[in-house]
């Protein structure tokens, strides 16, 4: 009975300590009582118009803390280009302040000059409050002053914030920042200024709930009439597919169906006469040439779509909320590292059924098909990242970091991927023997040839697609917030589906008018979207206001990395639909 009483006692102990830890304020629950000190951190400045040209927020000569402090930042937060470091403001719970001295500092021709050339660039600023991003500009230009005789522009260094600040109970829920235009200083010539940085702090209640303050974020792409555009894009996409699909069951119900018809009638002397897809029985299993490399594009593009879907489910369970810092960067490298099993699997079972045992060349090659043409587009960038010094830079500590994860977990899962794949492999199901030597093909009119097949097997599914690749462009190159994860995917599948129907078109078209390579064709059919996406990069590039060779070198550089994927991905996905349907029509007629 005693020894009870003290196992509760005991209990009750341990539930007391966890109770008074769980409820001390801090920044790590966002609980705080009236005069407890809030962190906030200065992240970066950049133009507004060049959304990758970021700089670090001590780079300009503001008034700055006697130890600048960097906070210890996530793999994705420092992919993001984030530097969070301390600053002098401070802004403590439910604390009003007015027009305090930040610092009086005197600007050097050389800071001046800085300031002037970052004002003319339309920098902003942008800073951390209890994890609530804000922003604000850092001056104003004035082409005209109505004040002097002079017909140049004048520019005007705001020297005041004002933070206004919304607090349910214990926690922050919003805060915004206005640089007053009232109090400004005018840095239009190459002289030393006296300037006082000087800022309040307003605290009003909301009923706002603290799970909801992220809500803001994503309002804009939630307005009825950005959902119009959403959902006219989607109805866009069903309409093609709809009439897609019924142009190709009407041509397969009539011509294929009357093939079929033909071809399984049993009759000899009508078989010594045919013409078309089943002249082909003997070679349209033929395995194709450069089978190692092909086999390679089958599992980077097999892993990447897996990394696409997993990317949707972290989006549909809320884990890709805006303005959570470097989730969807580190949720890339990280499911990418992880999926590289499925990569060498798919790409050393398939290698096994037609090449034989050398799968292990298959592998490397998947390891470094994706990954390669990534590695080289990033080392250029980052060395102009850093001839500019801007936070895309990338640490060298953070490089060691993706390498360790490429060599410690990448390489073995791939490796592993492979001898599972080769394992386990299985016989290619082919329902006809194939010859001993290739067929000719003839002569092929200029719209059955490659270059053809690939502007319509790429036109129509771009088409569909285009108006929610615009929105995606605005998120990832500017500052507007992407949040209809849901209406994002049905375009995705509806790609798949456009994908998949007009290879599976366009193969039995090559194979009608007897030529028998399909293989690689319908991998460069069914990527050929890619093509038009990035010519849509060009065209966005063009009407954007993004200037300056860094801006430049990262949208072109990455955007051709992305497009490339997706030429993987749909690529993979135009062969197996064709796999699919070719072995279908050749099992449904008689072959000897």
């Amino acid at each position: 009975m005693a020894g009870e009483t003290r196992m509760r006692s005991l209990i009750f102990f341990v539930a007391l300590v966890i109770s008074v830890r769980l409820g001390r304020t801090s920044s790590n629950n966002h609980l705080y009582s009236v005069g407890d000190p809030v962190p906030l951190f200065a992240n970066k400045v950049g133009p507004l118009n060049n959304p990758s040209e970021t700089y670090q927020y001590f780079d300009l000569p503001f008034c700055r803390p006697d130890v600048v402090t960097e906070q210890k930042e996530s793999l994705g937060e420092v992919l993001n280009g984030d530097r969070l470091t301390n600053t002098l403001f401070e802004l403590k719970f439910r604390e009003h302040k007015n027009k305090v001295t930040l610092c009086k500092k005197t600007l050097t021709r050389y800071e001046v000059a800085k300031f002037r050339d970052a004002i003319k660039n339309e920098f902003y600023f942008q800073m951390y409050y209890d994890d609530l991003p804000l922003w604000g500009f850092i001056g104003k230009v004035e082409e005209e002053s109505w004040i002097s005789n002079d017909t140049g522009p004048r520019y005007y260094l705001f020297k005041h914030v004002e933070f206004d600040v919304l607090y349910n109970e214990n926690r922050v829920i919003e805060i915004r920042a206005f640089c007053d235009p009232n109090y400004f200083v005018d840095i239009t010539e190459d002289v030393e200024t006296e300037v006082q940085f000087t800022y309040s702090v307003s605290w009003n209640s909301t009923s706002a709930q603290f799970q909801n303050r992220m809500d803001k974020y994503s309002q804009s792409s939630l307005l009825p009439q950005h959902l119009q555009v959403h959902w006219f894009s989607i109805i866009n996409s069903v309409v093609i597919v709809a009439l897609l699909t019924g142009f190709l069951l009407t041509l397969f119900m009539r011509t294929l169906k009357n093939d079929l018809t033909k071809y399984s009638s049993g009759d000899e002397e009508a078989d010594k006469e045919d013409v078309g897809w089943k002249h082909l029985h003997g070679d349209v299993f033929r395995y194709p040439p450069r089978a190692s490399l092909f086999c390679a594009i089958l599992g980077s593009g097999t892993q990447l779509l897996t990394l696409v879907f997993f990317i949707f489910i972290l989006a549909c369970f809320g884990i890709l909320y805006p303005y959570n810092r470097g989730a969807l960067s580190s949720s890339l490298v990280v499911i990418y590292a992880l999926t590289a099993v499925v990569a060498g699997y798919t790409a050393a079972s398939f290698h096994a059924q037609l090449a034989g045992a050398d799968w292990t060349k298959s592998v490397l090659l998947t390891g470094i098909l994706y990954l390669g043409p990534l590695f080289l587009t990033f080392s250029v960038l980052n060395t102009v990242a850093i001839s500019y010094r801007a936070t895309s830079a990338l640490p060298f500590g953070t490089i060691v970091a993706i390498f360790l994860i490429w060599a410690l977990i990448t390489i073995p899962l791939l490796i592993l991927g492979g001898i599972v794949g080769y394992t386990f492999r299985s016989e290619f199901q082919a329902p006809c023997a194939t010859r001993r030597l290739p067929s000719e093909i003839p002569p092929l009119a200029w719209y059955r040839r490659t270059p053809a097949q690939m502007f319509l097997g790429g036109l129509l599914p771009f088409s569909a697609i285009f108006i929610e690749l615009h929105y995606i462009f605005k998120s990832l190159w500017g500052h507007k917030i992407y949040t209809v994860y849901g209406i994002l995917f049905i375009t995705f599948i509806i790609l798949i589906i456009l994908t998949g129907i007009l290879t599976i078109g366009l193969t039995y078209f090559q194979l009608s008018a007897e030529d028998h390579e399909w293989w690689w064709r319908s991998i460069l059919c069914g990527g050929s979207t890619s093509i038009f996406m990035y010519g849509y990069c060009i065209y966005f590039y063009h009407r954007s206001s993004m200037s300056g060779f860094l801006q430049l070198s990262f949208f072109f550089g990455y955007n051709a990395c992305i497009c490339y994927a997706f030429f993987l991905i749909l690529g993979t996905i135009g062969f197996r639909a064709s796999l699919l349907f070719v072995r279908h029509i050749y099992h449904a007629v008689k072959l000897e």
